[in-house]
């Protein structure tokens, strides 16, 4: 990775693209720290760490929430909006026609959804207003300006979080939105560690443990990694054609399909059923729902509560296989083949290739998610039966960065080779 980045950072164009992602991420990691006026962040502290939703979300914009900064929602109104047409697709023919025109019909999906993200971003930030004031984070609950100014000053800054992230994908270097999310997830690190140290000099846990949880995280990392290169490729070989009088020999190739493609997606799918039924009890504190709740397998640091993770565990594989099943299309990936005079060897074209397609990425994703659910309780196991407190969503970063980081080196290490192609050339 570093010889990647040295090598790209002789490259004068990528140089630059290097530099601007750098003030880029300045600019995201200022704009972190500047405050919403008339929000009390002390309040705030317990709707971060009890488990809920705002735990993920906080997580997501690098602790802006818990502060109460500009960029509080981050990018996840854009996030929500991906995820809603990326279903829609599936389910509505002209956007699924649409997705199939492609750069033109990318590019016109994908501005439905930035307009789409901001009355989402309303949306969200008027649950925000709805929550902190509950809570009693407002300084002058009587000022019936407030709600204007939260929602609006949260909705434009998500709104120009989303445009730097565009702007990062255009001018800078990876994807612009993954890199926020990297950059926000990274910027935790040193936190964690401060309070995990913390409770070593104070006697909550002693060296040993200490060095247990060091090794568990190395081992933890090492499987994220292997787990988000490893790829199941299914064979693909393709019929000699005849062009102008010349025979053309067939040729093999291979689809790769990611064992950890949509793990992310999956955990994300998990957390916010998991935690919807808190996050709705919090409106209510004093309910008799709410109440339910709390006592029930919704609520994560209960003690003894082995449910919780067992559903949660079960629904992140679920909803990683759905996803892969629905973004993928078995039916379509075979009629494409077909076109192409392509074919599975061993397997006949047509229905059998379909099926064959299905049970593959249905033992693929069923692999995926059983890893991403494993990941993604691991920290609520360590929370609950240890000593290692306020590690939540842990697992979910590291699975995040991980991927955000191999993709970003990967795009990098392309543009490298294509610049010494074109010295080459030249």
């Amino acid at each position: 990775m570093l010889s990647t980045l040295r090598n790209a950072w002789k490259v004068p164009e990528l140089k630059k693209r290097l530099i601007f992602t750098i003030l880029m991420v300045i600019v995201l990691r200022l704009g972190n720290f500047i405050p919403v006026p008339g929000i009390d962040t002390t309040k705030l502290t317990n709707l971060t760490q009890n488990g809920s939703l705002f735990g993920f979300y906080d997580l997501l914009s690098g602790g802006a929430f818990s502060r109460f900064s500009i960029f509080a929602m981050g990018v996840i109104p854009f996030i929500n909006s991906s995820i809603i047409f990326q279903l829609l697709a599936v389910a509505i023919p002209s956007l699924e026609q649409m997705s199939k025109e492609g750069e033109e019909g990318r590019k016109k999906i994908q501005e439905y959804t930035r307009y789409a993200s901001i009355p989402l971003g309303v949306i969200q930030g008027f649950s925000i207003y709805a929550i902190i004031s509950r809570a009693g984070a407002l300084v002058d609950p009587s000022n019936k300006m407030s709600i204007f100014m939260i929602i609006f000053t949260v909705t434009v800054a998500s709104t120009f979080l989303m445009w730097l992230g565009d702007k990062i994908t255009e001018h800078g270097v990876g994807n612009g939105i993954s890199l926020i999310i990297f950059v926000n997830i990274v910027s935790r690190f040193p936190s964690a560690l401060y309070s995990i140290f913390k409770l070593q000099q104070v006697g909550t846990i002693n060296f040993v443990e200490l060095v247990g949880f060091g090794v568990v995280i190395i081992v933890l990392f090492t499987a994220v990694v292997l787990m988000s290169l490893a790829e199941r490729r299914i064979p693909i070989q393709y019929a000699g054609k005849t062009n102008g009088g010349r025979m053309y020999k067939g040729q093999s190739t291979h689809i790769p399909i990611n064992v950890n493609g949509a793990a992310v997606i999956g955990i994300i799918f998990a957390i916010s059923v998991m935690q919807f039924p808190a996050t709705i009890g919090q409106f209510w504190p004093d309910s008799a729902f709410n109440r339910f709740v709390t006592a029930s397998s919704f609520s994560p640091f209960k003690d003894s509560n082995w449910q919780y993770s067992a559903l949660y565990f079960l629904l992140t594989i679920f909803f990683t296989w759905f996803y892969t099943e629905v973004t993928l299309k078995p039916e379509e990936m075979a009629e494409n083949m077909n076109k192409s005079s392509g074919f599975i060897p061993g397997i006949r074209p047509g229905e059998p290739t379909t099926i064959f397609i299905e049970r593959v990425l249905a033992r693929v994703s069923f692999l995926g998610g059983a890893f991403a659910g494993i990941v993604a309780i691991s920290p609520i196991i360590a929370e609950t039966y240890t000593n290692f407190k306020g590690i939540y969503f842990g697992g979910t970063g590291l699975l995040i960065i991980v991927n955000v980081a191999i993709e970003t080196i990967r795009q990098i290490e392309s543009q490298v080779l294509v610049r010494h192609y074109h010295g080459f050339l030249n």
